[in-house]
């Protein structure tokens, strides 16, 4: 029993020192190849990540990937001294809450379900941001882009998959659907389904390839 448990804690410091290591967050199957083949890595994540739950750095599993942040709760101390980031408009906002929940989507899509057209620069705000991503390219005519969140949305918004969102009942609850226009009212605020995890900057680099 004591062999067993050595190995579990010899098996979490392994797998803490290659998270630290990393220069972004790893999949469950890219930590697995650090140890033993065979060895059961969710039980190992899931305690180490119990372990730094009261810790001023949390363990967090953010779109399929685990990675070590600043606890939330101390956010507000650590950013008192940063500039004041730069609040999004309305457009903006409205136009991530539709990619996010209906992802991926098409310019055209976002102005059919708004009821307005948007701006490339709305899009380029997003994107700037770290929060959008463009994801392909629809197979119709003219090919249009796709737009799709980033791993890097679920990290600020603190969602561990997109199945994290609020539903309709929610956002209601919290006040946030009063402000939005008739438009954004009949937007199906419900939790969306999940999505293949994909990396973006091999989408990016497949759509750069298409381009020339």
């Amino acid at each position: 029993m004591s062999d067993a448990i050595d190995d579990d804690l010899r098996f979490q410091r392994i797998i803490e020192a290659t998270l630290f290591a990393a220069d972004k967050p790893l999949t469950r199957e890219q930590i697995a190849e650090f140890l033993p083949e065979g060895t059961p890595v969710q039980p190992l994540l899931d305690a180490l990540a119990e372990s730094y739950a009261p810790r001023g750095i949390n363990l967090v599993q953010r779109g399929g990937k685990w990675h070590f942040q600043t606890a939330a709760d101390l956010g507000d101390i650590l950013r008192r001294d940063e500039d004041q980031t730069r609040k999004l408009s309305r457009a903006a906002l409205e136009t991530l809450a539709i990619i996010a929940y209906h992802e991926p989507v098409t310019r055209a899509q976002i102005e059919e379900i708004r009821g307005v057209s948007i701006s490339k620069g709305t899009i380029d705000v997003l994107m700037e941001a770290g929060w959008v991503r463009p994801a392909g390219r629809r197979e119709v005519p003219g090919r249009p882009l796709l737009y799709a969140t980033t791993q890097g949305f679920l990290v600020h918004f603190g969602l561990s998959t997109r199945r994290d969102l609020p539903g309709l009942a929610e956002l209601k609850a919290a006040g946030l659907l009063e402000p939005i226009d008739a438009a954004m009212n009949q937007l199906q605020f419900e939790k969306p389904p999940e999505t293949p995890e994909v990396d973006e900057t091999d989408a990016e680099e497949e759509m750069d390839d298409e381009a020339l």
